[in-house]
C-alpha cells in the first residue's frame, strides 16, 4: 500500500566509539514511524509517527526531548531547513506544520493541499519549502516558510507525488510518483523542464514499452548532475539530469530477496547511497562500482525512511513495529551500525 585536522584513523576510531555508546532503538511513539531526519547538528534525532505526534530525541541518549502535538493525522515526512531554523512536518490531515527545532514549540500552519502531504523538503537557503500530495491531491507546491503562503502551485503527477528533493544548489526540484515518473522543475522560473520515464523493454515490433512501477524516491547527487530514483521495480537508477536519459542500474544483490525501496540517503562525500526496503533490507552502494558495500537483508519489517547517522558509521530507519513485528505494535527508529566487506 502506497498512501538527511585528526588523522583518518582516529576520526574512525572515534566515530566508531560514538555510534557504539549510542542506543540502536528509540522507543517512544504508539504507532508505525514514518519518517527519520537529523537537524543540522547531528545531535537532534526527530521521528514522525501515525501516532500523529513529532518527537524530538537526544541522538546520543535516545531521550525524547520534545513530542510535537497538534496533527489530527498521521504524520509521514520530516525536514530541517539548514539554518536549523524550522523543522516541517507534513502529515495526512493535508497541512504542514511548522516548529522551532530548539525548543519544540509550534510556529505556523501551512493549508493548501487537499490530501496527505506526503513529503516536505527545504530549499538549501532555507527560503522555500516544498511539498507534494498523494490521493486526490497529486500537486507539487512551494511555500514561503517565514510567512506560510504559497509561492506557486508549481503543478500536478498524474497519480500521487511521493518525494519531494531540492538539487544541492537549489536551482531544481525533483518529484516522483506512482505515475511512474520522474519530473524536474526549474525553481527559479517555477515551471517543469522535464519528465523521465522508465523504459521496461520493448515489444516485438520495437516499440518501447514504458513501466508502471511506482518511484518512491528521487535524490541528487551532490554534483547537481545526477539523479538517484527507486521504488516498486526494486532497482536503483542513476539518471542524467541534463539529458533525462538513464545511465546507470544498480540493481539489488538478491533479486529473490530485494523488496520495493522505500527509502534513500546519499553519503556527505556523495559516493556512496543507503537504500531501505519496504520489508526491512538495508543497503549501502558504492555508487561508481555499483557494488554493494554493506547489506542487511531481513523480512517483516515495513521501512519507509532511512538516513546514515551524523558520523555515517551506521544507518536510522523508520520502522511500523517494534524488533518483532508479531507482537511489538509500536514503531521504533533503529540504529544499524554499518559493517564494511
Amino acid at each position: 500500500m502506497h498512501t538527511r585536522f585528526v588523522p583518518a584513523l582516529a576520526l574512525l576510531g572515534a566515530a566508531t566509539l560514538a555510534l557504539a555508546q549510542t542506543p540502536d532503538v528509540f522507543k517512544g511513539h504508539t504507532a508505525a514511524v514514518n519518517a527519520v531526519a537529523f537537524d543540522p547538528d547531528g545531535k537532534v534525532l526527530a521521528t514522525a509517527g501515525s501516532d500523529d505526534t513529532v518527537k524530538l530525541w537526544d541522538f546520543a541518549k535516545a531521550k525524547v526531548l520534545h513530542s510535537l502535538e497538534g496533527h489530527k493525522k498521521p504524520v509521514y515526512s520530516l525536514a530541517f531547513s539548514k539554518d536549523g531554523k524550522y523543522l516541517a512536518s507534513g502529515s495526512q490531515d493535508t497541512t504542514i506544520r511548522l516548529w522551532n527545532p530548539k525548543d519544540g514549540k509550534f510556529i505556523r500552519e501551512i493549508k493548501g493541499h487537499t490530501d496527505t502531504v506526503e513529503c516536505v523538503a527545504f530549499s538549501p537557503d532555507g527560503k522555500i519549502l516544498a511539498s507534494c500530495g498523494v490521493g486526490k491531491d497529486k500537486s507539487v507546491r512551494l511555500w514561503n516558510p517565514d510567512d506560510g503562503k504559497e509561492i506557486k502551485k508549481l503543478g500536478d503527477h498524474k497519480d500521487s507525488v511521493y518525494w519531494v528533493a531540492f538539487s544541492p544548489d537549489g536551482k531544481l526540484l525533483a518529484t516522483c510518483g506512482k505515475d511512474a515518473t520522474i519530473k524536474i522543475w526549474d525553481v527559479n522560473d517555477k515551471k517543469e523542464l522535464k519528465t523521465l520515464e522508465v523504459i521496461a523493454g520493448k515489444d516485438d515490433k520495437g516499440k518501447e514499452i514504458k513501466s508502471k512501477d511506482a518511484i518512491m524516491r528521487v535524490i541528487f547527487t551532490a554534483d547537481n548532475k545526477q539523479l538517484i530514483s527507486g521504488g516498486d521495480d526494486k532497482v536503483l537508477r542513476v539518471w542524467d539530469v541534463a539529458t533525462g536519459q538513464e545511465v546507470k542500474k544498480i540493481p539489488p544483490p538478491d533479486m529473490k530477496k530485494s523488496q520495493w525501496i522505500y527509502g534513500l540517503a546519499l553519503s556527505k562525500d556523495g559516493k556512496k547511497v543507503a537504500v531501505a526496503g519496504y520489508g526491512g533490507n538495508l543497503y549501502v552502494f558504492d555508487l561508481e562500482s555499483g557494488k554493494d558495500v554493506f547489506k542487511l537483508e531481513q523480512k517483516g519489517h515495513i521501512t519507509r525512511s532511512v538516513i546514515f547517522t551524523p558520523d555515517e558509521t551506521g544507518l536510522v530507519s523508520a520502522w511500523e513495529k517494534g524488533a518483532d513485528p508479531k507482537k511489538d505494535k509500536e514503531g521504533i527508529a533503529k540504529v544499524t551500525k554499518i559493517t564494511t566487506k
